[in-house]
Order: structure tokens, then sequence, then C-alpha cells
């Protein structure tokens, strides 16, 4: 999962209401957040360093272009988001714990101030990932910690670009910056889902253009984008695929069978299609998503991401190119006088 929305910067006062749980679990977050900001540097300062790297150099500038691709040419609500950066050492910093019923596709959901339900919850603490993850485990849900290299904060903070996202290629450093940049622009309360769907493609359509914009329609960087884009798409196509025919089997499924059969027709299932991932590799037909820790423990969680982010592309492209002609910009600032009320 490439994108989170934290509870960081929550108001204390909103907070007073709710449980303790919730109280000291948006507290641990604060200070998680907090210190990332804190420690966070000027980018400009970090330029004129005499020691910098050429390749950390020309990354930070990539990622301040981006930025303003993002805002002049894609219409995107301006922010400080990404003036800043945050070295990581080489360390994750934030996981994210999903869960899921065992024999249906259907979220677990978190509920807190301002964001409504949310189908994940961040964690700065992998142990207490690791707890909450097992708790779930014990009500008997799906569950899944997934490493998270990118988020939005919703303008609570000034979001900081992490040292472990240089670490992707000029277009999907710029799909990334994009899609958490729309979550600045556009949040649409107890509809993450949407929200995630929707950041994805304008992160991948954002991407695209901004490439274009700056290499040129012929250019290598460019051609070697879409050729990426090509076989994600063929992995995200394939793994949607996947969770229908998973869905599919759990409809058939009736109070007279066992649980133990039940779970044994699910892993039957959902190992043969992440079996199927390695044939696909070898033929070259699929991109580097598969690479997921998750694929080594496959349950219900790793295809509800695939939802989360992805099964409503094909939507927002029909709408784009037979609409609006194609004109992300003017589809995209539609799109926020459209939803920026709910």
């Amino acid at each position: 999962m490439r994108r989170l929305l934290l509870l960081s910067g929550l108001v204390i006062v909103g907070l007073s209401t709710y449980n303790f749980s919730l109280l000291h679990y948006a507290y641990k977050q604060g200070i998680g957040q907090i210190s990332i900001v804190w420690h966070s540097r000027p980018v400009n300062e970090v330029l004129g360093e005499a020691d910098i790297s050429d390749s950390l150099k020309q990354q930070l500038q990539l990622v301040q272009a981006i930025r303003e691709f993002a805002f002049d040419s894609l219409g995107l609500k301006h922010s400080d988001n990404y003036t800043t950066f945050y070295d990581q050492k080489g360390k994750p910093i934030l996981w994210a714990v999903t869960a899921s019923d065992r024999f249906r596709l259907r979220a677990y959901q978190w509920y807190f101030p301002f964001l409504g339900a949310v189908p994940y919850k961040g964690f700065f603490e992998h142990a207490a990932a690791v707890k909450e993850d097992s708790l779930l485990r014990q009500k008997g849900y799906d569950t899944g910690i997934g490493n998270i290299r990118g988020w939005s904060t919703l303008g609570w903070f000034k979001d900081p670009i992490l040292s472990g996202m240089l670490e992707n290629s000029e277009g999907a450093l710029a799909n990334l910056i994009i899609h958490e940049l729309w979550h600045g622009t556009l949040f649409v309360k107890d509809s993450v889902d949407f929200n995630e769907n929707l950041a994805s493609f304008a992160g991948e359509q954002g991407a695209v253009l901004f490439l274009q914009s700056r290499y040129g329609q012929k250019s290598e960087q460019l051609q070697a984008y879409q050729a990426e884009l090509i076989k994600d798409r063929a992995f995200v196509d394939y793994m949607l695929l996947g969770a229908k025919r998973v869905d599919s089997l759990y409809c058939t499924f009736n109070e007279k069978q066992t649980e133990e059969f039940k779970e044994q027709q699910k892993q039957l299932l959902i190992h043969s299609l992440v079996d199927r991932l390695d044939s696909l590799a070898a033929l070259g037909m699929i991109g580097q998503r598969r690479k997921s820790p998750r694929l080594k423990y496959p349950n219900n969680t790793l295809f509800m991401d695939f939802l989360r982010y992805d099964s409503r592309r094909g939507d927002f492209l029909k709408e784009l190119q037979g609409v609006y002609g194609s004109d992300i910009k003017a589809y995209l600032t539609a799109l926020r006088k459209r939803y920026s009320g709910l």
C-alpha cells in the first residue's frame, strides 16, 4: 500500500470525547509525526551543502519540479509539502495494519474523528503494529502489515520528502508525489476507497504528463515509464481478477460447511493465484509490484489493497476522456468542486 492518511495532528480537544485507547494512539502518532517534522531539513538548506551527492541533489530538485507541475499544470492545491527532507537512514519508519473478514472481502474499519471510517491504521512503532495485528488475528480476521513509504497528513503537518521515496524511478516518484498532493487537495470523509482510487489515478495520469512536459513525447524517460505502467497494470488487472474469483468462491459457502473446509478452499485458490505470478513474471508480463512481501503470506487483505487503490481506474479514465476531452486539469478541478463539500 503505497499511501496513508495519518491521525497525527488531530486536535486533542476533539479526541477528548473518545476512549482512552484512541487518545493514546493519537498521542503516539502525533509524537512520531512531530519527530519526523522536527528532524526534517529545508530542501534549500540540503542543496546548499558542499558534500551533497549529485544524485541526491538531482532527486531533490526533481521533486521540486514535480511539485510545481502539480500546482501549475494539474491545478492541485498549493502547499509547502515536500519542501523539507527527512533522512530515514535506510530504515522503515511507518507501518500500516489492515484487516478483513475471513470469508468475505470486507475491510475492517477503524473510526477516527475528522477522518471517519478508515480501513487501515498506521504506526510509527513496529512493535505496536505487530500487537494490533495479533489482536485482530485473535478475533478471527485476516490481517496484513505493510511498510509505508509515503503518506499525507492532509495539511496538519508539512509533509517531508522521505529518503526512501527517492529510490523510485522518475515516473514512479512523480506518481507518488502527485498522489499524496492530491490527498491534500481533496479528501472525502468516510470514502477511503474513493479517495485512494482517485489519488492513484491522478498520480498515474499526472506522472505521464509531467514526463512529457519535462523530457518530451518521445523521450527515453517517458517511454521507460510507460513500459513500466503497462506491466504494472497487467499485475493490477490480474490481482483484481483474482479478487473477483475469491469473492465468487465465498459466495458459494454456506452454514453447513465447516470453518476448516472453507479455509482449505480459500487457501487453495489464493495460493494458486499467487503462484501463477512467477510464470507471468518469467514471461515479462508483470511489473515490480509483484515483489511485495505481502505475497509471501497472502490472504484477503492482499486483494483488498488492490480494490482500494486500483479498482476504479476505468471509471475515471472513461469520464476523463468522454466528458473532459482528456484534459486532466479540467477533470481534477471539476472533481474538487464536485466533492469539496462532502
